[in-house]
């Protein structure tokens, strides 16, 4: 395990349950940008799940000062009392119930200054099982979800209050800029640094937390709706959905508010960003690269059977249940299709089985196949199509790594990606078009999508063409990393370390 740097780092990136734990898109852009800019020190902040056994999935590189971590509702068990408890938890009340109805860094800075004094005592005795905690649970349940399961409502509370708490109470590591991956904790990690350290914090978000948030709680069938909802024509109470979107909603403002630039990858991104509370003039984007001539270099290799791969990893925000179904119907009509599923199967081993369970049941096990993680540099030459159908993304890096290559995609019309396939208007001459847009969880029309260029030589050839001038020309990594160098000098301009005045 890599501990804490004593030595003050340039930039300290704030991850939440990404690298270098966990592999995937994200992961891979934050490992390419520490690589690209070997004139930093980076101190990697990173949240992760209680009772997680982390493995490294990437080589930590040279210039990486450290690594801390925080555990969600972990806290330790800290003093069983206080003197004044009941003052603290008086004086926590409304800071709490502001933060979780507006979001707002002042409401943040509260909660921070009513904590400090007992910084070190506080842990789950008194945070989470006190008398005076129980009390306020009460109140705030009874103040607007009463209608709700208090059962659920309890567990949601030890959950929020736990995870915000866990945040809330770690030190955070000395850096002379603070950027954050994402919002969420991550986000408030960022405004905590900004209020506590007083140096500038900034955001990149691949895709939008908060919309993503939505999807999983949409799809979370223990947060009931309340009791007879169906007989209401409108909520009169707010129900537990409400209580956990609104609370990523509000920790997102607090993010934005505290961030000096809020970067996307792409202008779709902004809107849902400015609907959540960015400012627009903080706005800006740097959209994602990859290495070209390393990829444009990949040899295609001779293969038998049509070939098609869904690359990432194996959980519900993938849909990947919709793409074994299509594979179903393209097996008709192409009988010998070869069909990969590349990517982890641990992240989520129930949704793996499940999807298992859909290639059993259609009778795919000659056609499917769940690499696991690989090597995927040894799969993308005997790729004919790439497939997406996730139902969330941000800017797939994967679109850009084979489109390098010339492999067309079909994706779904979510994040970046009729961007990245079908081009934008800013781009002149127009390049055309380097695949297919499909809408989201439908089978039929991402079989036909994928028919259509394995079955049209023509087609296949012009797709082909297309994707891979559009990497060429947009999205090459190279000049996006000087985007990040020139944004990081400048935060940094005013905190000169020993390794900026070696550049």
């Amino acid at each position: 395990m890599i501990t804490p740097a004593k030595q003050e780092a340039d930039v300290c990136l704030i991850l939440e349950g990404t690298y270098p734990y966990i592999a995937g898109g994200v992961s891979n852009w934050t490992h390419d940008l520490i690589l690209g800019l070997p004139e930093l020190r980076f101190h990697l902040l990173t949240i992760v799940p209680p009772q997680e056994k982390l493995v490294l999935r990437y080589k930590i590189p040279d210039n990486v000062a450290g690594i801390s971590h925080v555990v969600l509702q972990d806290l330790s068990l800290g003093a069983p009392r206080i003197r004044h408890q009941k003052q603290l938890f008086a004086n926590l009340e409304e800071p709490l119930k502001d933060l979780h109805s507006r979001g707002s860094l002042s409401d943040l800075g509260n909660i921070l200054n009513v904590v400090a004094p007992y910084k070190e005592q506080l842990g789950r005795h008194i945070l989470l099982d006190s008398q005076e905690s129980w009390e306020l649970l009460l109140k705030m349940y009874k103040a607007q979800y009463s209608e709700s399961s208090f059962l659920d409502y309890f567990w949601s509370w030890r959950n929020l209050v736990g995870g915000l708490f866990s945040v809330l109470l770690t030190d955070i590591p000395r850096a002379g800029l603070y950027h954050a991956v994402s919002t969420g904790y991550a986000g408030l990690l960022a405004a905590k640094a900004r209020l506590e350290i007083k140096r500038p914090a900034i955001l990149t978000e691949h895709g939008i937390y908060t919309n993503e948030r939505r999807i999983e709680i949409s799809m979370s069938d223990w947060l009931h709706e309340k009791p007879l909802g169906w007989l209401c024509f409108e909520k009169i109470n707010k129900d537990l959905k409400d209580l956990w979107i609104d609370t990523f909603i509000n920790y997102s403002q607090i993010c934005y508010e505290a961030s000096s630039e809020i970067i996307t990858l792409f202008p779709g991104n902004q809107k849902f960003q400015i609907a959540d509370g960015a400012l627009p003039e903080k706005l800006s984007i740097i959209p994602n690269g990859i290495d070209y001539p390393v990829y444009s270099q990949i040899p295609r290799k001779e293969h038998s059977r049509p070939t098609i791969a869904l690359i990432g990893r194996v959980v519900p925000i993938k849909d990947v249940k919709t793409f074994i179904r299509a594979c179903a119907i393209l097996r008709d009509k192409i009988p010998d299709l070869q069909a990969y599923i590349i990517g982890p199967t641990d992240e989520d081993e129930m949704y793996f089985r499940e999807c298992q369970e859909v290639v059993r049941f259609l009778q795919l096990q000659k056609t499917v196949i769940f690499t696991g993680k690989v090597k995927l540099t040894d799969y993308l030459g005997g790729i004919d199509v790439n497939v997406l159908t996730s139902i969330s993304e941000g800017q797939p890096l994967v679109i850009l790594e084979v489109g390098a290559m010339g492999i067309p995609s079909v994706a779904t019309n979510v994040g970046a990606c009729s961007e990245l396939i079908l081009g934008n208007e800013l781009e002149s001459p127009a390049v055309g078009t380097g695949g297919t847009v499909t809408r989201l969880s439908n089978p039929g029309e991402t079989a036909k999508a994928i028919a259509d260029l394995l079955t049209n030589k023509k087609r296949y050839e012009q797709c082909s063409q297309a994707c891979k001038e559009r990497v060429r020309r947009y999205y090459d990594k190279a000049a996006l990393l000087n985007r990040y160098r020139e944004l990081y000098q400048n935060y940094l301009s005013d905190h000169i370390v020993p390794q900026l005045l070696e550049v």
